[in-house]
């Protein structure tokens, strides 16, 4: 064929692609247009409608009109988002590369005829539209959208080692290291100058992997505790690993046999606890046998006390080692009731709560919280949030009231105050209460101190009113003193799901950090009402401004389109905006600024490290009918946070999803993933950065740093050195605390959504991570557990 002919036909099949895209995006540009979005779409896709049709009568003017909708697009997006380069990306990824495309000479030279300056002239203005959108694009490299650049001064430190918390330096015997929860070790072996320095000492592999049987939530999300020279964490089916802290080599392992289903909620153990029993919590002397205890929390409602050197069951301790902690409760359907965090351990009292099934009915257990004796396992106490009588015991006439606000997360403890600390949820269903009454939104979404001996209440502080948004209390609470104007003051901060962070003294509730009341959107559905006010603490990371359709997202300026017709056809007026039948964009979303991982404190450098992450959700409320029963089936089973939630007892089911475009991506902007840092002496953010990349969630392994989400908490420790080991990608990274920078990383064999910690042995400190990925968070699974130290 004749190049000519070849040209033409190049040229014929490039009007066409024109065309194609220009009548897509006048299109759905109308029907963005029509809810009361941007009209940009509708004149570029004209624009480019127009070009083909030149373009088929080879006339000069193609490349003109082009130029006019490159130029305006540069305007148009710079206009909206400034020199954000992702935003920019989709608004011209598919523009720019057709506007280089046209300037090819099988396309110039059969556009109108003439010599050079007749070419000149034709393609000038595309030209500049194609270097100003290079221009545009290479300051765009630089954004730091949403990020904070600064540094925490740390000369003035005093880095003598501490006996932090009643252990020694080189042990991690709680959840949170001491039972203030901090993620704090005193260790300082390992600095910014020597972190690079880190490898691999020992990898360690339970063999246990999820089955068939399990539910989409099976997780490996535990932090390892280190006692003495061992140490001591649970896999997904709670069977529990001793190790040589040293060397990783197993000393014993003990397994509870749970037997999962399909249907529960959740597999997931977060850790395990440890005691030294001495007396039982009477005074009186304890059994001779396991004086050295773990606490195994089990998902089918058990908790096992062992013998921390053999691995043995207590038979000293309830039933031959073994508690039930369904007794006592008025329903007990297998999966509905599940203890999935460590329990708070005193030296005479074990504080246990339980997560409850999410959104599957009104008929559910009850969310008590719950004293045994350390030695026994005998009940001390209960606390029922939802019962007339709070501390109500049960009897043959009296069960724990169903469905009660639960704590699903560790708590904490100061022994001092003698207060446990309750980070609490909300009555189920999350995102319906037109069926709660009075006794079961008292404590809901709160943090209550109860006196750890009586399981009294002390004090309480709500962080949600009536909350419709499953804004629980979703991580432990971090103690910490803090100097003020007015002296030293014992505080205790609250993360939340909300992105506030609120910050109380301890001893009484009040609020050291200010969080007024101010007004929320109002209409909820038909028989539920909202809360006319909810509080905003000033230390938060919530986002200030409202989204808006400029906010929104794709991999293309197509998807990013249908991700902007998705957000102005659902109700959305900022935070709080409660659900509907509509649609309703939740942001924060569901999954929370912060989850379960909380926070990390080094209480020295009065700084706290945070991990918060930003997807929106979409919560639709979905009236009954073939696909949403009134009551359940074999077809509805409740193992599932994701999709359609029944509800059942209420008038709507609930569809819960993260907002994502069609082809998967997440709908909002990056970043949606950060590290930060809060210094606690001005309770202001410090700095904080844009935190791993799309590598391990990209259809190519690209390792993109544009910030990803992560599960799981920080780790900072005395050398000025904090780690996370939660993000999409599959890294354990270091960063220096004193201003962000990422001083390390090395690639995990799986999804690591947990949180790392560290201990020293033989005078080498070593930071361990459990990488075992996350079934419903969609990263790699594995059963690894994986030490590093620094090399020799």
């Amino acid at each position: 064929m004749h190049s000519a002919s070849r040209s033409r036909i190049v040229v014929t099949v490039t009007a066409v692609v024109c065309a194609l895209i220009g009548l897509a995006l006048i299109g759905a540009g109308a029907w963005l247009t029509a809810l009361g979005g941007s009209l940009y779409y509708v004149f570029a896709g004209a624009g480019i409608l127009i070009t083909g049709v030149l373009l088929l009568r080879q006339s000069p003017f193609a490349l003109w009109t082009y130029a006019a909708v490159l130029i305006g697009t540069l305007i148009w997006a710079v206009s909206e988002i400034g020199f954000d380069w992702w935003p920019l990306a989709s608004r011209g990824d598919v523009l720019y590369p057709l506007g280089c495309w046209l300037l090819t000479p099988w396309i110039t030279r059969n556009l109108g005829r003439g010599g050079s300056s007749s070419y000149y002239a034709m393609t000038l203005p595309l030209w500049v539209g194609v270097v100003a959108g290079a221009g545009v694009l290479v300051v765009g490299l630089s954004s730091t959208y949403n990020e904070v650049e600064g540094t925490i001064a740390t000369a003035d430190l005093n880095q003598a080692e501490q006996n932090v918390g009643g252990q020694p330096n080189e042990d991690w015997r709680a959840y949170g290291r001491t039972q203030f929860g901090q993620r704090y070790s005193p260790l300082s072996q390992i600095t910014p100058a020597n972190a690079k320095n880190l490898k691999v000492a020992w990898t360690f592999r339970t063999g246990d992997l999820p089955g068939k049987n399990d539910p989409g939530e099976t997780t490996f999300e535990v932090t390892p505790i280190k006692v003495r020279d061992t140490l001591y964490f649970c896999s997904q089916h709670q069977r529990v690993f001793a190790l040589d802290a040293k060397t990783g080599t197993l000393r014993w392992s003990f397994d509870p046999n749970l037997q999962s289903d399909p249907t529960f909620q959740h597999l997931t153990c977060r850790g395990v606890s440890y005691a030294e029993a001495h007396t039982n919590a009477d005074g009186s002397p304890a059994p001779g046998d396991c004086p050295r205890r773990i606490f195994l929390p089990v998902n089918d409602g058990r908790m096992i006390a062992l013998n921390a050197e053999t691995g043995k069951p207590c038979d000293s301790f309830a039933n031959h080692g073994t508690l039930d902690l369904q007794a006592g409760m008025g329903i007990k359907t297998a999966g509905f009731y599940e203890p999935t965090s460590p329990p708070v351990v005193t030296d005479r009292i074990l504080v246990i709560g339980g997560a409850v099934i999410d959104n599957y009915s009104t008929e559910e257990p009850s969310g008590v919280i719950r004293g045994f004796d350390v030695v026994t396992g005998k009940l001390i106490w209960a606390w029922d949030s939802g019962a007339a009588d709070e501390n109500a015991l049960p009897s043959a006439t009296h069960t724990y009231a169903n469905n009660s606000p639960n704590s699903w997360i560790t708590a904490s403890f100061d022994p001092n105050l003698n207060l446990v600390y309750i980070p609490m949820g909300v009555r189920s269903p999350d995102i319906w209460g037109g069926n709660r009454d009075a006794l079961s939104e008292r404590y809901a979404s709160a943090l209550v101190a109860l006196d750890v001996n009586t399981g009294k209440r002390v004090w309480s502080y709500q962080t949600v009113h009536h909350d419709l948004w499953d804004m629980d209390l979703p991580a432990q609470p971090t103690l910490v003193d803090l100097p003020t104007s007015d002296g030293v003051v014992p505080a205790i901060i609250q993360p939340t799901k909300t992105g506030n962070l609120f910050v109380l003294d301890r001893r009484t509730g009040k609020t050291i950090v200010p969080a007024l009341e101010r007004p929320v959107p109002q209409g909820a559905a038909p028989g539920d009402h909202v809360a006319p006010t909810q509080p905003f603490s000033e230390l938060t990371f919530r986002p200030e401004e409202k989204l808006t359709g400029a906010d929104m997202w794709g991999a293309t300026i197509f998807d990013q389109l249908a991700c902007r017709i998705l957000f102005h056809q659902m109700r959305y007026e900022g935070t709080f905006t409660p659900p509907s039948l509509q649609g309703t964009l939740v942001f924060p979303g569901n999954l929370g600024i912060f989850e379960w991982g909380g926070i990390a404190v080094d209480p020295t450098r009065q700084l706290a490290i945070a991990n918060p992450i930003a997807i929106p959700f979409v919560s639709k409320l979905i009236p009954r009918g073939l696909d949403n029963p009134a009551a359940p089936n074999e077809a509805h089973p409740s193992g599932s946070e994701i999709g359609v939630q029944p509800m059942y007892g209420t008038p709507y089911g609930v569809v819960l999803n993260p907002f994502l475009s069609p082809i998967g991506l997440p709908c909002k902007r990056p970043p949606w993933g950060f590290m930060a840092a809060i210094d606690l002496k001005t309770m202001k953010i410090a700095w904080m950065h844009r935190n791993g990349t799309i590598r391990d969630s990209a259809p190519l392994p690209i390792p993109i740093k544009m910030g990803v989400p992560s599960l799981g908490g920080p780790l900072t420790t005395a050398g000025g050195v904090a780690f996370l080991t939660g993000t999409a990608d599959y890294f354990i990274r270091a960063y220096d605390v004193r201003n962000g920078e990422q001083i390390w990383e090395s690639r995990l064999p799986a999804g690591a959504q947990s949180t790392p910690m560290s201990y020293a042995t033989d005078g080498r400190q070593f930071v361990i991570t459990a990488a075992g990925g996350h079934g419903s968070f969609g990263t790699k699974i594995g059963d690894y557990v994986i030490a590093y130290t620094l090399g020799e």
